[in-house]
């Protein structure tokens, strides 16, 4: 009768214990990240720091940058605090599915391969390639190019792309860096060069109204990716990524870091 009186009381604190932990808004076992980090009141959000001008360390050695600045917009909508841990292009995947942050908002781009391994959100962001060139010069399409000489970075995504889109007779010159292309544009050695839209602002501040983007080459679109299997992670994400598409906050915010708005995206 002593042992049995003892396992009702065991019991009975126990169930006490799990009414104080429910009551005190501890997250039940199994619960998505975004009931996790609703639980807690504060988002992990894993962020490159060393891929300018998305993600930087900034003079007071915080992390800065356009991920930044949408990391701190998707806390703020899910009304919770940020804590940015910054990640390196290896580890940004290990260090989600290993639940070290709750989501990457660290320029990932979309790809069947990383499909495989993680959820991504409706793109917030996208990276382009285009063929950038003086304003006077008429370049509207690739066929365009035709006796035309552009600068690339030698075996880089843009050289693999004008080489593709070229015309036969096209002079494609390429240069050991999107540097040594940028010194030819300027000193008029090319007509235009394959670059991206981040080296084509950084033109466009040196010598404003004298060159303009003529086409795009290609657009890596990028998303906040999560763990799989999280369907109210990715609702939630999904929701705060499309409000600030729709009401303009990350176009402004993209045109603050990159020089130009964002660029229409898919929302796949």
């Amino acid at each position: 009768m002593l042992i049995t009186k003892k396992i009702r009381n065991l019991v009975g604190v126990t169930l006490l214990a799990g009414c104080t932990a429910l009551a005190l808004g501890a997250t039940p076992v199994g619960a998505e990240t975004i009931d996790q980090v609703k639980a807690k009141g504060e988002i992990t959000i894993g962020m490159l720091v060393d891929f300018p001008p998305y993600g930087i360390m900034n003079t007071e050695n915080k992390p800065d940058g356009y991920d930044a600045d949408v990391a701190k917009q998707i806390a703020k909508d899910l009304g919770v605090k940020i804590n940015i841990l910054p990640v390196t292009g290896p580890n940004r995947i290990p260090y989600l599915l290993t639940n070290k942050v709750d989501v990457l908002v660290a320029s990932l781009a979309i790809t069947p391969d990383r499909a495989k391994q993680v959820q991504f959100s409706h793109p917030y962001s996208a990276a382009q390639i285009v063929v950038f060139g003086g304003k006077d010069t008429a370049i509207t399409k690739p066929e365009d190019l035709s006796g035309k000489s552009i600068g690339v970075a030698r075996a880089s995504t843009q050289d693999i792309a004008v080489t593709k889109i070229a015309p036969k007779d096209a002079n494609i010159r390429r240069f050991d860096d999107d540097a040594s292309a940028m010194q030819a544009l300027l000193s008029g050695q090319v007509d235009a060069i394959g670059c991206s839209t981040t080296v084509a602002a950084e033109i466009s501040k040196r010598t404003p109204d004298r060159f303009d983007n003529k086409f795009v080459l290609l657009q890596q679109e990028m998303a906040v990716a999560m763990r799989p299997g999280e369907p109210n992670t990715l609702k939630a994400i999904n929701e705060v990524v499309d409000k600030n598409i729709q009401n303009g906050e990350f176009s402004k915010l993209y045109k603050k870091w990159l020089g130009s708005p964002l660029p229409e995206l898919k929302q796949s």
